[in-house]
């Protein structure tokens, strides 16, 4: 932590002598689910590439504004574009949304993605993440975060945060949303999974297989904050359809889910 107090710490220094209120919740928001900023009450915005020492975004459907505004009067801090280890950034940098977030006093946050579907998902659910998988960038956080400490393997007994997973759920049969429910496979990219690793991936429990929002989760955790997580399938994974994979399709998805899951992340706000 001390590390990236002092990397990023003329940053935090000018964000926080800019914001508009203190935020109460952080909502980052994945491939093509970016519209969703939009249909909120936006008090500022500030451009990411106004940040001294902010990453580019470079990924289609991430715009790079931080978004400070509000739903049903609760004060949020919206991420309008995330940071990918596969854009060749290292991991100190692709959390520094979350380590941004924490700064300003953020403590519940839910992230979304756009994930390949298999096993029970098709393009165009919505599934609520009940785990995660990845056997290869715990060592990097490690760096960052101390996860060799007991106190930090202790955080995953509750990962995702059960209490934020019920309140999703709710959400959704209020506003009867289908909400499907599933394993997060981390793959770190750039490039699509083959065939023969998403046979690997259901064999091993995986239902849904992504690049993203793992090394978000686990170091939010790592700083006690409450994480849900939701992915949008946007795609069937590699090998169960006949058509190749590529991100228009993931942005064509999501504009078809979006009603629904502006619908359902409004409701899981209100009863946060």
């Amino acid at each position: 932590m001390l590390d990236l107090d002092k990397k990023y710490d003329e940053l935090i220094d000018n964000l926080i002598s800019n914001v508009p209120f203190k935020p109460e919740i952080g909502l980052v928001l994945g491939s093509g689910l970016g519209e969703f900023a939009e249909k909120t009450k936006i008090i500022k915005t500030i451009p990411t590439n106004e940040l001294i020492g902010y990453p580019e975004s470079t990924v289609e459907g991430h715009k790079g504004f931080i978004h400070f505004a509000e739903v049903n009067n609760k004060k949020l801090m919206i991420y309008q574009g995330r940071i990918h280890p596969y854009e060749g950034y290292n991991i100190s940098e692709c959390v520094l949304p979350i380590f941004i977030a924490y700064k300003l006093g953020v403590n519940k946050i839910i992230l979304t993605n756009a994930a390949g579907g298999l096993n029970h998902l098709q393009p165009a659910d919505l599934m609520l993440i009940t785990s995660m998988i990845s056997f290869n960038i715990k060592k990097q956080l490690g760096e960052l975060i101390g996860l060799a400490s007991t106190q930090a393997r202790n955080n995953f007994f509750n990962f995702p945060s059960n209490r934020i997973n019920d309140i999703i759920r709710n959400a959704a049969l209020k506003e009867e949303v289908v909400l499907k429910e599933g394993v997060y496979w981390y793959s770190q990219g750039p490039s699509y999974e083959t065939p023969a690793e998403i046979r690997m991936v259901h064999k091993l429990g995986g239902d849904a297989v992504g690049m993203s929002t793992v090394h978000e989760a686990i170091f939010a955790s790592a700083l006690g904050m409450e994480i849900g997580a939701i992915s949008c399938i946007t795609n069937y994974a590699a090998g169960i359809s006949a058509n190749k994979l590529n991100h228009q399709e993931v942005m064509e998805t999501a504009e078809l889910v979006k009603e629904k899951f502006e619908k359902l992340i409004k409701e899981i706000i209100q009863l946060m």
